[in-house]
């Protein structure tokens, strides 16, 4: 009898422990469920690149993995000066790296995209090994999740007031030159009298709400530098991104 009322007690053990991992859809006790087949998972819609401001991708690692003195972040991959790539979150889950952030209106940018870091003290040159890394992790993952290629953008961009990675050394043109990114065709066209560079900023997916911020962060982007002023060229380079844009085909809906 004894040994009865401890295996009843196990199985019970064992089912509450299945439950509790495998917990049911969400159901609101407001309405009636009547379950649809017609849906998938949220997926990514972009992808983030930033730089780890540490000094070895041991060190990220440890901090990715635990907390830092602001508290915890994380983010999908890492990827070593020596080009080694780690990853930490798995795709369909929401890494937390983007933080207070907004790009194209959207907010909430942790749960619509593929976080990567990348091992740079914030000062030295990004290597070839690692940017070869990048470019062919771009490639895996633009692919398998359709994540359109001209949505690689930088920490900097979506957080203009508070972050300023990937540094201005980063080679944006490179990874246009392989297809990721949006960037200024070769001799654009002067733009038209009229044209209203701040509204084409907007369109491109930078938040004004700080103007000069946001002006620093799309020169670091495209020009190399953080002028906080407007530059001869400027016009002509967000003519050309509006133009990319606005003939780019829309993407159907699923």
């Amino acid at each position: 009898m004894k040994a009865h009322r401890i295996a009843v007690v196990c199985t019970v053990a064992l089912t509450l422990v299945a439950c509790a991992t495998t917990p049911a859809p969400e159901r609101n006790p407001l309405a009636a469920w009547r379950p649809s087949p017609n849906h998938n998972p949220r997926s990514a819609q972009m992808i983030v690149l930033h730089q780890t401001e540490m000094e070895s991708a041991e060190a990220a690692l440890l901090t990715l993995q635990t907390r830092n003195s602001g508290g915890r972040v994380s983010a999908h991959y890492l990827i070593g000066d020596d080009g080694r790539l780690y990853q930490l979150v798995a795709e369909r889950e929401r890494a937390w790296h983007a933080g207070a952030s907004r790009w194209g209106g959207v907010a909430d940018l942790n749960s619509g995209s593929i976080g990567i870091e990348l091992d740079n003290d914030g000062v030295e040159p990004f290597s070839d090994a690692q940017i070869a890394a990048l470019l062919r992790l771009l490639d895996d993952i633009t692919g398998r999740l359709d994540i359109p290629r001209h949505l690689v953008i930088g920490h900097g961009d979506i957080a203009p007031t508070r972050k300023r990675d990937p540094s201005a050394l980063f080679p944006w043109q490179r990874l246009a030159q392989a297809g990721y990114g949006l960037w200024p065709r070769a001799n654009p066209a002067p733009a038209p009298i009229g044209f209203d560079p701040w509204a084409a900023m907007r369109l491109v997916g930078y938040d004004l709400r700080d103007p000069e911020a946001a002006l620093r962060a799309f020169h670091r982007h495209y020009r190399g530098n953080e002028e906080g002023q407007w530059l001869p060229g400027d016009a002509e380079i967000l003519f050309d991104l509006q133009v990319q844009l606005m003939q780019m085909p829309d993407t159907p809906a699923p």
